[in-house]
């Protein structure tokens, strides 16, 4: 499926990708392979560092760069009771390698973020709360992802949906943003944009493509999750502090396996589709002067 409109926004920009798509962060899942398929089908895919032994890090990061020539990322998630050193030696490796863009998630990520920046490169941290980003801008973040409550993993009680925390954020914050939180399709994404984001992180959403390493049985239950029942809607909105049982909204958008770049381009082919029916004839979408 060919596209013929190119994407231009400040994410595409900073992180010379065909599409402006972030990859979550997987913790184990975030391996070399499924982040290089990402990358290969024209988003930033991202590694997790911390799904490796910092011995093996390096041999892994130089692996990647067999399996792709596209940009791509490092994740740190950091623990609070986590070992600031062990994160910088992580970060180290990294850059070393050459890697430009890097995320982070859960506590604070200040220390790791001077190092980013000395070394020149490009720090994107991961908030659920808009005073967790106002604070990372604060402390020099390049571009934030805002988590909405629709999102799955960890959970603040205090979340806004990705609606509020975008349309907020466009106000509140002169970072570029980048939407988390229930997207998973052509509306989705479009909608971000419309509402602010600069990108879309796409998590839950490609868990159930061929190259993620989730298994065949736990990709088939995901993509059967019924996202309307009770029981579901008490487990991702649970309003406490910590992970969901139950895969963000997303999940709703798959009905088959399929390869990760099949799915990326049906959300970009779909995009571009109903920009046409708005009577969009450009050959670029370009929000860089917004």
């Amino acid at each position: 499926m060919l596209n013929r409109l190119i994407w231009k926004t400040r994410i595409s920009k900073l992180t010379g990708t065909k599409y402006p798509l972030i990859m979550a962060a997987f913790a184990r899942h975030g391996i070399i392979e499924f982040a290089a398929a990402y990358s290969n089908a024209g988003g930033l895919g991202i590694t997790t560092a911390l799904s490796y032994e910092l011995k093996d890090f390096k041999k892994k990061l130089k692996k990647m760069q067999d399996f792709t020539d596209k940009p791509f990322g490092v994740n740190i998630t950091v623990n609070e009771d986590g070992d600031k050193e062990t994160y910088l030696k992580y970060l180290e490796v990294a850059i070393s390698a050459g890697v430009r863009i890097f995320t982070t998630s859960a506590y604070q990520a200040n220390f790791l973020a001077e190092r980013i920046h000395e070394a020149g490169c490009y720090w994107f941290p991961k908030c659920p709360l808009m005073r967790h980003a106002i604070s990372a801008q604060k402390a020099g973040a390049d571009a934030i992802t805002l988590m909405g409550m629709e999102s799955s993993g960890n959970k603040n009680p205090f979340q806004h949906t990705t609606l509020v925390n975008l349309t907020m954020g466009t106000r509140l914050l002169n970072v570029p943003i980048i939407a988390a939180g229930g997207i998973g399709d052509a509306h989705g994404f479009l909608g971000a944009i419309a509402m602010g984001a600069d990108a879309v992180c796409l998590g839950t959403a490609i868990l159930a493509t061929e190259e993620s390493p989730l298994s065949v049985e736990k990709k088939l239950s995901r993509i059967k999750t019924d996202i309307f029942t009770e029981e579901y809607h008490q487990s991702l909105y649970h309003r406490r502090y910590g992970g969901t049982r139950v895969p963000s909204p997303s999940t709703a958008f798959h009905k088959e396996i399929i390869p990760l770049k099949d799915f990326l381009e049906n959300i970009m082919y779909g995009a571009e589709q109903i920009l046409k029916s708005w009577g969009f004839d450009k050959e670029e979408f370009n929000t860089l002067s917004l």
